[in-house]
This record gives structure tokens, C-alpha cells and sequence, in this order.
């Protein structure tokens, strides 16, 4: 009884802590993509295209049975120019919303595409938002201070979002006025 192995049937160990490599055909250009496929084609979490998917409405993959959602071509090249102005750029959600509602949807596609460049941020952005910053004196020490300024614009940017939305449900929660009879 023989125990050959046959070498050109076995596949290469990839080594420790390495995924295996796996033979997944590349999805044509105009085939749809999964959250997951596109999260990843963009390189963030896929919370963040949901996210995106709240603040900004011409982001509208398909939605299939069970909420599945398929994003087309020109949803990805859209989501590309978003990921390039609010993370290349440094624009806040406003300030990219505002390109969106000024320069239309096709200019943030092409963006997303390389096809054209975006100036930076313009002041008036750039003073609102160092108008929401808390003071100097104020701010935190220790590892907090040590962020990188990215980083902490990002934070800041979250944390006004967040103050914008509970101050909506705080807006929500009082009661209504009754009505006056006569």
C-alpha cells in the first residue's frame, strides 16, 4: 500500500496567523456590492456607511429582502468622494454636504473617481468649526491632549453630532402645548 501525496493537489500553508488565500472571482465593474464589499473597498467599518447613509440622503443603496443592502457603482464612487473630503479633505459632515448641495452629486462621484480635485475647506468652515471647540483652558490633559489633531477634529465633530442629537430629543420629549378651546 503506497501513501504518496500528490504535491500539485495541495495547497501552500500560509503560514501562522495568515489567512488562506481564496480563489474569488473579481466582481466586474458594474456588479453591485454587499455593505461588506463596499466597506471594505473604502477602507472603513461598515457602521459608517450606514452612518453615511443618515446624513447624507443621495447615499441609497438598494435594500433587499431582510435590509440587505446593495450599493451600485455610482453609490461606491459617491461614498469614495464622501471618504475623500470628510478624511482627505477635512471637511466636517456640514462642510461635505454643503459640496454635495453646491457642486451637486456627479462632482462628489468624480471625485470619488480621482477625476477631480476639491479645494480644502474653506475658512468660514474652518471658523464654525473652531467656534464649537471647546477653550484651550478647558480641554483635557494627559492622553486626550497627546491625540493627533485629526484625530481630535474627528472626535469633536462626532461629539457636536451627538450634542445636535440630543438636543432633538430633548425637543422631542416636551410635551405639546394644549389646545385652546373656544
Amino acid at each position: 500500500m503506497s501513501l504518496a501525496i500528490r504535491t500539485d493537489a495541495v495547497t501552500p500553508d500560509p503560514g501562522p496567523g495568515a489567512t488562506p488565500a481564496r480563489d474569488v472571482p473579481e466582481k466586474s465593474a458594474s456588479a453591485f456590492r454587499t455593505i461588506k464589499e463596499a466597506a471594505d473597498e473604502l477602507a472603513v467599518p461598515q457602521h459608517v456607511l450606514r452612518f453615511w447613509e443618515t446624513r447624507f440622503s443621495q447615499v441609497r443603496p438598494v435594500k433587499r429582502a431582510g435590509g440587505r443592502r446593495y450599493y451600485r457603482p455610482e453609490d461606491v464612487d459617491l461614498l469614495k468622494g464622501i471618504r475623500h473630503l470628510l478624511h482627505g479633505q477635512g471637511y466636517t459632515i456640514k462642510g461635505a454636504q454643503r459640496v454635495l448641495r453646491e457642486r451637486g452629486l456627479r462632482f462628489v462621484q468624480s471625485v470619488g473617481r480621482g477625476e477631480v480635485e476639491v479645494a480644502a475647506p474653506s475658512a468660514q468652515d474652518a471658523e464654525s468649526v473652531a467656534e464649537a471647540r471647546p477653550d484651550p483652558e478647558t480641554r483635557p490633559t494627559g492622553d486626550a491632549a497627546s491625540l493627533a489633531p485629526e484625530t481630535r477634529s474627528m472626535l469633536e465633530d462626532a461629539l457636536d453630532d451627538l450634542r445636535a442629537c440630543a438636543a432633538a430629543i430633548a425637543r422631542l420629549r416636551v410635551p405639546p402645548e394644549p389646545a385652546a378651546e373656544g
